[in-house]
């Protein structure tokens, strides 16, 4: 028994086309999923459509269920909710997330996909995986009680963590970003919001996730002395230029990197990549993470909308795909 499918492939950077797939019969361990919604990863997946994975970070940067190689052909992406049309008993019928790229249906183990929590509406979980992601920064960035605390860069990535903090007892949150339209995000995820000029400094933490140098250093520069940036950014191939003199060295300032590929050091051991997206899933029961949801376009298009997020014709946070029937 076979099905068929569609799949989205970058054929040469900057250039997306639409294939057919033959989906094979679920095995005893596996599910069926038909696609309802995908997201697109604005940051990685831009990059990724303009050829702009270094060659040295393939490996590193390959998604769970990829095909294809880096710079292209590749079928790529990681945000993916459906419904299991067959498969294990507990799950069919159940609306799934799974790390797959932009495909109709696909089949996967059982264990690959997570149910979406009830509360949960399953446009919405299309986030889980960028949740996720400001699940593992916060684990690696330990927020006190009471921290002064600033997001520099309101995109996707950003704006999840800001979300998540502002949830902190006693932390008071600052998103900053050059672009001022995003003060209305900022006032729908219940923190503040300032322009990098006027960006309160003397802060406990800064988490950066603007993607730029100009962004990485002016967060360096709202810390307080012996404060830390957790560096979210994922700058591709782009070379990043900081000034290290002032007060880096004498305020004994702190840059930690934290990557999404690995569980955060202080969870490793007592939770597993599923936990984490699971707690994300969780999270996502709130109302406030659908500002993030910035536009909608359907799976035909994705070609052309890929192009026109990756050239900032669009712009977008998040971008859901819509699937037929839905």
């Amino acid at each position: 028994m076979t099905r068929e499918a569609h799949a989205f492939w970058l054929r040469t950077p900057g250039q997306g086309e639409i294939r057919p797939v033959t989906l094979p019969a679920p095995g005893p361990d596996e599910v069926l999923v038909r696609t309802c919604y995908s997201g697109v990863s604005r940051g990685t997946e831009t990059l990724v459509f303009a050829g702009r994975v270094p060659a040295d970070q393939y490996a590193v940067m390959r998604a769970p269920f990829q095909e294809g190689d880096f710079p292209a052909p590749v079928k790529y992406g990681y945000l993916n909710v459906g419904t299991v049309e067959q498969g294990r008993a507990d799950l069919l019928g159940r609306s799934v997330f799974c790390l797959y790229p932009h495909q109709t249906g696909y089949v996967v183990p059982a264990k690959a996909v997570v149910p979406v929590p009830d509360g949960v509406p399953p446009a919405r979980a299309v986030l889980a995986g960028t949740v996720e992601t400001a699940v593992n920064a916060l684990w690696d960035a330990a927020p006190l009680l009471g921290d002064r605390v600033s997001v520099v860069g309101a995109g996707m990535v950003g704006c999840c963590v800001a979300a998540l903090l502002a949830r902190f007892p006693g932390v008071r949150v600052e998103l900053v970003d050059t672009d001022p339209s995003r003060a209305g995000i900022a006032g729908a995820l219940g923190v503040d919001f300032a322009s990098p000029a006027d960006a309160a400094t003397g802060r406990d933490l800064v988490v950066h996730a603007s993607a730029s140098a100009a962004g990485l250093q002016r967060s360096l520069e709202l810390l307080r002395p012996e404060g830390t940036v957790v560096e979210l950014s994922w700058y591709g191939d782009r070379p990043v230029e900081l000034s290290l003199g002032g007060v880096f060295h004498s305020g004994r300032l702190s840059i930690r990197g934290s990557q999404v590929g690995t569980v955060a050091p202080a969870r490793r051991g007592s939770r597993s990549f599923t936990d984490r997206l699971a707690l994300a899933l969780d999270l996502l029961d709130d109302p406030a993470f659908d500002a993030l949801i910035t536009g909608a376009s359907r799976f035909a298009e994705l070609p052309d909308v890929l192009g026109r997020l990756t050239s900032g014709e669009l712009p977008a946070l998040c971008h859901l795909i819509t699937y037929d029937g839905e």
